[in-house]
């Protein structure tokens, strides 16, 4: 039955692990997906040039600026506008153009795809490729040129904090139909892809979105593991069995049973007559006791019984906002009587308790007064008062407080054989 039992709870605890895990996992899904993106650097453009004329290796300046959205933490899209100075370096023709260029493309994230996490937290790479038109100016003429392009590159990334992000990209841009030379002292007759430009940029990336992380750095099953690992662990602990009763702590209610003492499917001890001693130390006790105070004699192991008596297996219980205890509770404070009767050098303490509910201030006056109303029981039943000690414990937080049934187990009197 127990091996039954058992391999229920494992299975139940699976199930939920999955189904917690399922759900937190997908909480991840939720992170910010808009991105503006800045960067400025050098350029090279490679052909078409006029002979003669030339920029320097590399050449300011470039400027970039660009929208981005992704549809997930691997690909996504980016609209973007850029600007490229050409200038004439040392000992070459002067010329000034200026180009102007838009853009659409499509982004890879090759961090992710590539699990740059495996090594890296800060560290993200970037692909962008896609299609734009763009037009050439010439400062000194009238001169404009439109033309189509292609553009592919890489963008790698240094990550800052959640909102923004380092980046140095680098850009190859193709250009079509294009009529002039980028230097606007020539013209060409090349009609396809044969125009080439280099850009190099150094920028940052600003992250929008109220979310904590942009999809550049959410990670896939990020956690994942850790998260199984810890609930395996939370189940291995709830299948142990502290107290060795036969039920384990997942299912028992009373976790700190005696060793040895019959208990019942939920690892209580059995207490028949619901006086709160279980019923195996109750026939102890009324064999070296007797069952009232004149027919008792000298107890033959009082370590036994304070060890017992200091474990709290002898409770007085009382009802919610009460000091006089129950009814059925009242033969718990017998047996404290019949131990002091039967060993006269001994003295106790008389430890209160209370429930949550309530104020701090009132709970810690109720633990008071339960605690008198039992010394005032022992007193009347002529046991001296000096070998009582009050002890208002006031309020037991050890116990689930919006649990009825729980409360009810906290709302005692204790004792402590000194």
């Amino acid at each position: 039955m127990k091996k039954i039992i058992l391999t229920l709870v494992f299975a139940s605890g699976m199930t939920t692990l999955s189904a917690q895990t399922a759900t937190e996992t997908s909480k991840k899904t939720d992170f910010n997906k808009w991105s503006i993106e800045l960067g400025a650097g050098v350029n090279k453009p490679q052909r078409p040039m006029t002979s003669g004329y030339s920029t320097s290796t590399p050449s300011p300046l470039v400027a970039d600026f660009g929208v981005r959205y992704m549809f997930n933490n691997k690909f996504g899209l980016k609209a973007d506008f850029g600007y490229n100075s050409f200038k004439e370096r040392d000992n070459t023709a002067d010329f000034d153009t200026k180009y102007y260029r838009v853009a659409l493309q499509g982004v890879a994230n090759l961090g992710r795809i590539m699990s740059f996490e495996t090594w890296t937290k800060t560290i993200g790479l970037l692909g962008h490729a896609g299609f734009g038109v763009a037009q050439l100016e010439d400062e000194n003429s009238s001169f404009k040129d439109r033309t189509g392009n292609f553009l592919a590159g890489v963008t790698g990334q240094i990550k800052l904090s959640n909102r923004l992000a380092l980046t140095g990209d680098f850009t190859t841009i193709l250009t079509a139909g294009q009529d002039g030379t980028f230097d606007a002292a020539s013209q060409t007759a090349n009609r396809g892809f044969s125009g080439i430009l280099f850009n190099g940029t150094v920028g940052l990336t600003v992250y929008l979105g109220s979310n904590e992380k942009h999809a550049d750095w959410v990670v896939d099953n990020e956690n994942e593991f850790d998260l199984i690992n810890k609930r395996l662990n939370d189940i291995d602990t709830k299948m142990q069995d502290t107290d060795r009763d036969g039920v384990v702590d997942y299912l028992d209610a009373e976790p700190n049973t005696i060793s040895g003492v019959m208990v019942d499917s939920k690892g209580r001890a059995v207490d028949l007559n619901n006086n709160n001693i279980p019923d195996e130390i109750e026939r102890y006790f009324e064999k070296t006791y007797g069952k009232k105070a004149d027919q008792t004699v000298l107890l033959s192991n009082n370590e036994l019984i304070r060890n017992l008596i200091n474990e709290g297996y002898v409770t007085t219980y009382f009802d919610f906002a009460k000091s006089k205890p129950t009814n059925v509770s009242t033969e718990g404070i017998d047996f404290i009587l019949t131990y002091l009767r039967n060993n006269p050098t001994a003295s106790v303490d008389i430890i209160g308790h209370a429930d949550e509910i309530g104020r701090s201030d009132y709970n810690d006056k109720l633990s008071n007064a339960r605690a008198n109303s039992v010394k005032d029981i022992l007193v009347k039943a002529k046991i001296d008062s000096s070998r009582l000690n009050i002890v208002a414990a006031g309020e037991d937080s050890s116990v689930e407080k919006d649990s009825d049934g729980a409360r009810k187990l906290v709302r005692r009197v204790t004792f402590k054989v000194k």
